[in-house]
Parts: C-alpha cells; structure tokens; sequence
C-alpha cells in the first residue's frame, strides 16, 4: 500500500544520515556465530534506509520493506557487484526474523562485503537524488 505525503528532503536526509552512522557502526561490531544474525539486519536496514530516504523525498509513505529495495534495485550506479543482491539481502533478513535462520559465518562475512562494496556508491547517489530535489 502506498501512502502519499508531502515530499520531504530534509527527512530523507536524516534518514540517509542515520544509515551512514548505523552501517559505520555495524562494521565495527566482532563477527561471530552469536553476532552474525545482528550484523546482517543491520546491513539491510542500512540498505532498506537508503531506499526508504528515497521514497520520503518523493512524498511517498511505504508500509513495507518491498518499496524501498524496489528504489533502490532502479538506481544507475556503477558498483562491483550487481545491485540485484541487495534483494537477496532482503531475503536472508527476512529468513532470520520469521523463520529463525541462523546464517552462518560465511554468509555473514559475505554481507560485509557486499556492504563495504555497495554502500558508499550506493550511498552517494541517493545523497546527490535527494540534494537535487
């Protein structure tokens, strides 16, 4: 369900903000099996933000997780990974909350990677989207 609203550039950019503060934290935190289910939400929340910051900039209230990764996997940025495994983030996230996955440590230490390829580039596109508004 989609709620309009009125756009908001300086949410969004709080939002993108509060991302960029959790994602550097996140990054930090140990890697074990205890800590892994942790560190991969928080990455996609991190990712989930970005698009979210998105959706508030265009006056649009999303009620789901769908609609912000959806902004995102449209963005044209140049990463070294496809911006497709942001989904498959969603997806393993998804698992650990409902169904109670514990991912293991190889997954986890390939979340990092994919955030500390994807975020920065990812991050500054949507900075610069939501500036030019």
């Amino acid at each position: 369900m989609i709620r309009q609203k009125v756009p908001d550039n300086k949410n969004a950019l709080s939002i993108i903000q509060a991302s960029e503060r959790e994602m550097k934290f996140t990054l930090t935190l140990k890697v074990t099996e205890e800590s892994g289910a942790t560190i991969i939400r928080n990455i996609y929340e991190c990712f989930r933000m970005l698009g979210d910051a998105l959706l508030v900039a265009k006056g649009i209230n999303s009620e789901d997780h769908l609609m912000p990764i959806r902004e995102l996997l449209q963005l044209k940025v140049n990463t070294e990974r496809p911006i497709q495994v942001i989904d498959n983030l969603r997806r393993l996230r998804h698992n650990i909350n409902y169904y109670g996955y514990k991912p293991t440590l190889i997954e986890v230490n390939e979340v990092i990677s994919i955030a500390k390829i994807m975020f920065d580039p990812i991050f500054k596109e949507v900075n610069k989207k939501i500036s030019l508004r």
